[in-house]
């Protein structure tokens, strides 16, 4: 019963056990609470409103995993779900993309409606997560959207150089995966990249995560252009790296992003998110250190 009366000042209702998950039928500020249970990895909590809004949370009072709207596919409640694709805007012509992290499989869910050519894979490690993305947020996959239980630095160290993008996705304001933030990491990452293609992270500010400043360093030291798109009103900050070609001003990202949501006929202007906040980065980080798997005696 505690854990149910901390998910909100006030509940009402009744708690009802299905197998080995906790469905409560409770009332949060945040909505009804229709799934809740404990996995290997996380406390997932399932809310809807009555708008028909669902949420994702990890614990009680986790930040917003994924947002959906019943009956309207392209809902983006959360600003760096719009933001994250400016890095998919920099490959010439992107034929495949990986998403580590799924959530409630907003992102890879997206790139599918809107490019349906593209060849999309995306990784999670907790087997129910990936069940939950699929019965309450509409994760449907098919030839074109695969979707693997697997530890995301693991597959990453196992793939071939074919991706034009790869999101991270796997940080949060909560708790940041310190495997994925490496050098050695990153160096694999780099690997699974083709020659033109780009890492794009979802990376949380120094407000709430204190390795910001080491993990922009730590990019810095692996790939050769390293950009940030600020997240206007949030703490997010979208990160991307690139192995080669010139550094690209803010102009130039500005109508690549523009371009990009042409043809994927986004509902919301990319090149203003661009404008608002694309910045390269032409200096080292000197507030940070690079990360290493085992750190320097």
């Amino acid at each position: 019963m505690g854990a149910t009366v901390r998910l909100a000042t006030a509940l009402v209702g009744t708690t009802l056990l299905v197998g080995a998950a906790v469905v409560l039928v409770v009332q949060t500020r945040a909505g009804e609470v229709v799934y809740r249970t404990e996995s290997d990895f996380n406390t997932i909590i399932v809310t809807e409103d009555q708008q028909g809004i669902r949420t994702l949370r990890f614990e009680e009072y986790g930040a917003r995993q994924s947002v959906v709207k019943l009956g309207d596919p392209d809902y983006l409640a959360l600003p760096y779900a719009k933001a994250v694709h400016v890095g998919l805007a920099l490959p010439e012509n992107p034929k495949r993309v990986l998403v580590v992290g799924l959530g409630g499989g907003t992102i890879p869910q997206f790139l599918r409606r809107h490019f349906p050519d593209l060849m999309i894979d995306a990784v999670e490690i907790d087997p129910v997560v990936v069940q939950v993305a699929k019965t309450y947020f509409g994760l449907d996959p098919d030839d074109k959207l695969r979707v693997f239980v697997a530890d995301g630095r693991e597959f990453i160290e196992r793939s071939e150089p074919i991706y034009d993008a790869i999101y991270l996705d796997a940080y949060s304001a909560d708790s940041v995966p310190y495997a994925l933030t490496t050098r050695e990491f990153l160096q694999a990452t780099r690997k699974a990249l083709t020659p033109d293609g780009v890492v794009v992270g979802n990376v949380w500010s120094s407000r709430s995560n204190k390795l910001y400043d080491s993990m922009i360093r730590t990019y810095q030291d692996v790939f050769e252009q390293v950009a940030v798109n600020d997240v206007r009103g949030v703490g997010n900050k979208i990160v991307i790296a690139a192995a080669g070609g010139k550094p690209l001003t803010k102009d130039e990202v500005a109508a690549r992003s523009a371009s990009l949501a042409s043809r994927g006929k986004f509902p919301y202007d990319l090149r203003e998110i661009v404008e608002e906040g694309y910045h390269l980065l032409d200096k080292p980080d000197e507030k940070g250190e690079v990360l290493r798997d085992q750190p320097s005696p």
